[in-house]
């Protein structure tokens, strides 16, 4: 350990006190984070990483640092926040410990270089490492969901849009995407943001249709691409790679194209004929089918589909499906939601004990 740099006596123990504080601060919030790496997604990588820099860390919180705590004294121990005391989902929990821990980091790196030059520098380049560490994390994170994610809801203008929404976010729904073509901006910025905090207070995922402005402004979690949208590169230049992006294919080819594109899941339909698609002939059963076997990212059948139709859709193959009347023009949108979900579910098991036992 580099020399201590000569103090008074009243700044030197108050320097030391500052940091043991925000090493602690830092290495509590790594090892919150590494508990969901480790047994929430069960990712190796993420884990050891989490683990490296806790034990870096540890190697600059010496004796002499920790004996200058003085817990009794200290006034901010009375101090809290309502916001403390509650976290909506796990996402809430996972960047409200990144930010301590960023914060903690960049305390450190700056107090460090009265400390010790080198912790200063050390304690920068960690920083970067933890912004780096959140960014795969919430990509996991969202991808996971994605994943997980069965029935998705695509909107339309509606009066009662935040409440059909949270009737389906009781229900189940894990997927929401918001699209309104006519409203002008101000009003889809503000219903963006409003339905971006409802989904996640919901623990579901949030999409904006086509506009990568608005979803950025209401931090969604990704944006949705039509085929006459903006390439798929350029949105994910902008987007950056911890946030989804969707593309809506209504054949082979436009789903090969989002394939090598790097869609992160694509709409295959529509299904049926549907007003919200005038004009655009069904895709039918028959593409369904050629998604089950080609492919390679998770996929929604979409289109016309309802509570009449969708066995017929999962018979086809299909394991997830994305509607919009459906539940935005239902008289119980959570019950249908919960009957959506409970089919899917059941489609699901159903071909996991088959795969079992072939």
């Amino acid at each position: 350990m580099p020399e201590i740099h000569s103090q008074s006596k009243f700044v030197q123990p108050a320097l030391w006190r500052i940091l043991d504080a925000n090493l602690d601060r830092a290495r509590e919030g790594l090892r919150v984070v590494e508990e969901w790496c480790r047994f929430g997604l069960n990712d190796a990588r993420l884990t050891e990483e989490c683990k490296t820099l806790r034990q870096e860390l540890a190697q600059w919180h010496t004796a002499e640092l920790r004996a200058a705590r003085d817990t009794p004294a200290d006034p901010g121990t009375a101090l809290t926040h309502p916001q403390e005391a509650q976290r909506a989902n796990l996402q809430q929990v996972l960047q409200a410990n990144l930010c301590r821990v960023e914060e903690a980091l960049r305390v450190l790196e700056e107090y460090g270089k009265v400390y010790a030059p080198a912790m200063g520098s050390a304690l920068k380049q960690m920083r970067y490492r933890v912004y780096t560490l959140e960014s795969h994390l919430l990509a996991h994170d969202r991808h996971h969901q994605l994943r997980q994610a069965q029935l998705y809801l695509v909107t339309s203008p509606s009066e009662q849009l935040f409440e059909v929404v949270e009737a389906a976010l009781r229900g189940g729904l894990g997927l929401v995407q918001y699209r309104d073509k006519t409203a002008d901006d101000n009003i889809r910025l503000r219903n963006a943001i409003q339905l971006s905090q409802l989904c996640h207070r919901y623990g579901a995922l949030f999409i904006v249709n086509d506009r990568i402005d608005l979803a950025l402004a209401a931090d969604a979690d990704g944006v949705h691409l039509g085929q006459q949208d903006i390439p798929l590169s350029l949105a994910r230049q902008l987007l950056g790679h911890q946030r989804l992006i969707g593309r809506s294919t209504t054949n082979p080819d436009e789903m090969h194209r989002a394939l090598q594109e790097g869609a992160d899941y694509i709409g295959v339909g529509p299904v049926y004929e549907t007003p919200t698609k005038a004009g655009k002939a069904a895709a039918g059963l028959e593409y369904i089918r050629y998604a089950v076997t080609h492919a390679t990212v998770p996929w929604f059948a979409i289109g016309g589909i309802d509570t009449d139709n969708l066995h017929e859709v999962l018979n086809a193959g299909a394991e997830r499906v994305a509607v919009v009347r459906a539940i935005m023009q239902a008289e119980q949108p959570t019950l249908v939601t919960q009957y959506f979900v409970s089919q899917l579910n059941a489609a699901r098991q159903i071909k996991t004990r088959l795969s079992a036992q072939s």
